[in-house]
């Protein structure tokens, strides 16, 4: 294969402007809590001491992962839920280790203090309330971290999982408590005492507003209600919901929502669809195809059912353009904010759609509208090796050549099946196309 470089122009993408800044601020935070450790985190033995420092850096951790869930709208819109939601996975991984090591050390310090076994500390230690509070939230973070586990995680259902996540903001409460009571290194000076709890309050502060008080506001303001379903094909509808002003719902063109319907499914079933067509300040759509319970249910929601909806969330938007030509890569499902994507963006664009058949590609009347109206190249690639590159895998390098002779100059936005997306975000890579324009959207939550 012949090696390809992209030239490195246009703008600085915004995602890489906020990952900067969001490294900043962590790296300057830890550098506070590494120069409060060195200052007074000095602990009766060695082992206590570095106990000490374990104990701070895991509430570091548990301030970076509560920021990362708080669905903050400007990190969001840059960055994407899918990237801020593995990065919360990840971190929560090395919170759950960070945590084990302090509680380790504590006990073993402790019995090394008072000549005792690390079971006869243990039991002690249960006793006294700071560090009761304490056992109690590492040991809902270990549950939790266990049923993350990805073999777990895919034999629990989505509903439970949630769930079983929401107790750990019972750990962090408990946590905070263990913090107040211990004499800890936080309480060494007013400042750092200020600091820290401020820190946390603007958090948790954050979290009320964009996991509580935001949706809530949004849905009694805007009350949204189903007001049409419309058959797109086999087992696939579109949903239109209507509402009130939802010209004032900042709503982009691919970016999705969290869908409920609690007349029509149970309450606590929440599924992220993305926007099917670009917002028109009427009334937005969601396309619909049954491949589990809540989307089967979907295809018969009757009319003027209520709707709760959150977000819109996602990064996957035309802020993201870097670049004046601009490839849409679709598969499956994938196709919707595709769709949505290509009715608003401007410049050249080419739209590449994988699907088995041309009877499995969802919205492809509408594709081949908007393609035609706005000047668009569209190819439809079915079949094993796709019909407009049959010498070629669908999304090889050089396939991807073929089909978009100048796509190291373009921005690509790719949003199908897991498989699909590395398949073509790596091939990208191998043409050398700088990571700034490459914008791939994955489905659902970390």
């Amino acid at each position: 294969m012949t090696t390809h470089r992209a030239v490195a122009t246009g703008r600085s993408s915004p995602r890489a402007l906020a990952a900067s800044l969001l490294t900043a601020a962590a790296g300057v935070n830890i550098m506070l809590i590494e120069i409060m450790f060195v200052q007074y985190g000095a602990g009766k033995n060695l082992i206590l001491t570095m106990s000490k420092f374990f104990a701070l850096h895991a509430g570091l951790f548990t301030i970076f992962q509560l920021l990362l869930v708080a669905r903050l709208p400007w990190l969001d819109r840059r960055l994407g839920m899918d990237r801020l939601t593995s990065w919360h996975r990840w971190l929560g991984f090395l919170l759950v280790w960070t945590v084990a090591l302090h509680a380790t050390l504590a006990v073993l310090g402790y019995a090394e203090l008072a000549g005792s076994t690390p079971s006869q500390t243990f039991i002690s230690l249960a006793g006294v309330p700071a560090s009761l509070l304490g056992i109690c939230a590492g040991t809902l973070f270990a549950v939790v971290a266990v049923l993350s586990v990805r073999p777990l995680r895919r034999r629990l259902r989505y509903e439970v999982w949630h769930l079983v996540h929401l107790t750990l903001y019972a750990a962090l409460l408990l946590g905070i408590a263990h913090q107040l009571l211990e004499t800890t290194t936080l309480r060494a000076t007013t400042w750092y005492f200020a600091y820290w709890y401020s820190m946390l309050i603007i958090v948790v502060l954050a979290l009320l507003v964009g996991r509580v008080i935001m949706p809530i506001w949004r849905n009694a303001y805007h009350r949204f209600r189903v007001a049409a379903v419309v058959p797109e094909g086999p087992g696939v509808v579109s949903i239109y919901i209507r509402g009130h002003r939802l010209d004032r719902l900042p709503a982009q063109a691919g970016q999705f929502m969290v869908w409920r319907f609690p007349d029509h499914n149970p309450w606590w079933q929440g599924n992220p669809f993305s926007l099917s067509a670009a917002p028109n300040g009427r009334s937005l759509r969601l396309t619909v195809k049954a491949v589990g319970d809540v989307s089967r249910r979907l295809q018969h929601v009757p009319l003027g059912t209520r709707v709760f909806a959150e977000g819109p969330y996602g990064a996957f938007t035309g802020r993201q353009k870097t670049a004046s030509g601009t490839v849409l890569i679709a598969g499956g499902v994938g196709v919707t904010p595709i769709r949505a994507l290509l009715e608003e963006l401007t410049g050249p664009v080419t739209v590449l759609y994988r699907a088995r058949s041309t009877s499995d590609a969802v919205l492809l009347p509408e594709l081949r509208s908007l393609a035609q109206d706005r000047g668009a190249v569209l190819h439809l690639l079915t079949g094993r090796s796709g019909t407009d590159a049959p010498n070629h895998p669908p999304f090889s390098p050089d396939g991807l050549l073929v089909l978009v002779p100048d796509i190291i100059e373009r921005d690509v936005f790719v949003c199908g099946p897991p498989a699909m997306t590395e398949a073509v975000v790596r091939s990208l890579h191998d043409l050398g196309l700088p990571r700034r324009q490459v914008h791939a959207e994955r489905f659902g939550f970390a």
